[in-house]
């Protein structure tokens, strides 16, 4: 299955938004995108999110084994224990600790 262009999207929305094309640069200039780029580059174009919005979202993002060890690698590096790491990325602490079993161990 081929991935979307995401470059190609975040593009044509920053259209809509010049205010934040700046803000947006470094991500914008590299080649290929991971999920964590697509996660920060979403937030900074669309900050704040219903409750509602932001529940029926999280529940249909996915996660390649590319983007979960860099996940955990921000846990090591920022010295986070799994609960801190699912709030910062609006995870489940179950989630976390399935990942660091599976990938880590």
């Amino acid at each position: 299955m081929k991935n979307p262009n995401y470059k190609k999207i975040y593009e044509d929305i920053l259209l809509k938004y010049p205010a934040k094309k700046e803000q947006c640069k470094t991500i914008l200039s590299k080649t290929s995108f991971s999920v964590k780029d697509v996660i920060t580059i979403n937030n900074i174009i669309f900050p704040r999110a219903d409750q509602k919005t932001q529940f029926a979202n999280q529940r249909h993002r996915s996660y390649d084994k590319s983007s979960i060890l860099e996940i955990l690698e921000y846990q090591v590096k920022n010295n986070l224990n799994n609960s801190e790491l699912a709030r910062h990325f609006k995870l489940s602490r179950n989630t976390v600790a399935k990942w660091k079993k599976q990938f880590l161990i």
